[in-house]
Order: structure tokens, then sequence, then C-alpha cells
């Protein structure tokens, strides 16, 4: 049996980058990794989902989905989260 790597898959299952259905699942990747990062930092900050979202006027249900999928999160949530909630700074890179 042959082993494929992780792009070969990608390309044969979601099609090559720049297709539609491929750059959406790199679309959701990017929210996936925005939420991991938002809960790695609130647990660094030894706070409960909870306790964020009563920093940021917002319910530990909201935190969680976020943490569990940031795809749907506006840039405003983002902001507020991150500077309000935990203190940080976002800065956003964007590619040509």
């Amino acid at each position: 049996m042959e082993t494929k790597s992780w792009k070969e898959i990608k390309d044969n299952v979601y099609g090559l980058k720049g297709t539609e259905r491929r750059d959406n699942l790199e679309r959701d990747s990017e929210g996936f990794k925005i939420g991991l990062a938002l809960k790695k930092a609130r647990e660094e900050k030894h706070l409960t989902q909870s306790e964020l979202g009563e920093r940021v006027d917002k319910k530990r249900e909201y935190i969680s989905r976020i943490e569990n999928n940031g795809s749907n999160l506006t840039l405003k949530t983002l902001y507020e989260i991150v500077e309000k909630g935990l203190g940080g700074k976002v800065h956003i890179q964007i590619e040509l």
C-alpha cells in the first residue's frame, strides 16, 4: 500500500488550491487554529470559559463554540476577547 502525504490527500479529496471546496477547507482550518489559540491563551491566564465570557459580556457556551470552531468569529469579537478578555493584542496578516 502506497503512503500518501497530507497534501496529496487534500488534493485528491478536496481538490487543488484555488478550487472552492479546497479554499473552504483552508478557511475552516484557519478558524479552527484561531479557536485553539484562544483556548490556549485562556488556559495560560488560568481563566474558565465562564470567567472569560464575563469579561467580554458573552455566555460560556459562546466562548466554547469559538474555541471549538473559530470560523464564525467576527473581527470585533476577536479583538474584544483578546484585548479586553485576555489582555493581549491581535495582529492580522494578509497575503496576496
